[in-house]
């Protein structure tokens, strides 16, 4: 899994339908959809560290907590776009945690009133994976299950890479490099950064194991 909740191989012990809704429709219409939405043409673009992204979350949190309620048991800002001074493509990821992954159609509705989409095509079964209606702001909305290792693996990596500024340099360097190489293919985009990542995170655990880390308040 990478941190902004896309699967990435993983080794040794660290292994780890669409939702349609038109203006002129109710909630209760909401239906699902045998395929996928168009995947983005738009190339990769690394962007230099803004402010603005976390003004963004905060809108978008907002808005979901107003709709979920207490069916959020937390909603973070997950992936470099959450962690100051680290440059990142430029969406926002937001990592929803819920009690589990069962009662979806109601999550599913209510999210699609907003205007976040279910796909159910993606592949990581340890999340339900929302994303905008087609010409709205591109945004990852990833629901996983409190408390699992996945939805832990994001906080940790968010925290840890904010704590420790040094880690920044080469993670960007390497970023931008496979920006530049796989310009239209986000698939080899996102499996360059597996092998960075894991070294990454096994840093991360053990910075965990020695000060105690457990995630801090709800972001919304």
């Amino acid at each position: 899994m990478h941190p902004d909740g896309q699967t990435l191989s993983q080794p040794d012990r660290w292994q780890s339908q669409e939702w349609m809704l038109t203006s002129s429709r109710s909630a209760s219409e909401v239906r699902p959809m045998d395929r996928e939405l168009p995947c983005t043409t738009q190339p990769i673009e690394i962007c230099d560290w803004s402010s603005d992204w976390a003004e963004r979350f905060a809108t978008k949190a907002k808005t979901i907590r107003q709709v979920l309620g207490d069916h959020a048991l937390r909603i973070d800002h997950i992936g470099s776009t959450a962690i100051r001074g680290l440059a990142a493509k430029p969406i926002i990821d937001v990592q929803i945690s819920v009690a589990d992954l069962e009662s979806l159609d109601v999550l599913a509705e209510k999210m699609a009133v907003i205007g976040y989409l279910w796909r159910p095509q993606n592949t990581d079964l340890t999340k339900r994976y929302f994303r905008e209606r087609p010409g709205d702001e591109r945004t990852h909305i990833h629901v996983r299950r409190a408390g699992s290792w996945q939805e832990q693996w994001s906080l940790l990596f968010r925290d840890y890479m904010r704590a420790h500024a040094e880690e920044h340099g080469p993670y960007v360097e390497l970023k931008r490099a496979l920006a530049s190489r796989h310009r239209h293919d986000r698939a080899a985009y996102t499996e360059g950064k597996s092998e960075h990542l894991w070294q990454v995170i096994r840093r991360a655990d053990r910075w965990a194991a020695a000060s105690g880390w457990r995630p801090g308040p709800s972001d919304a």
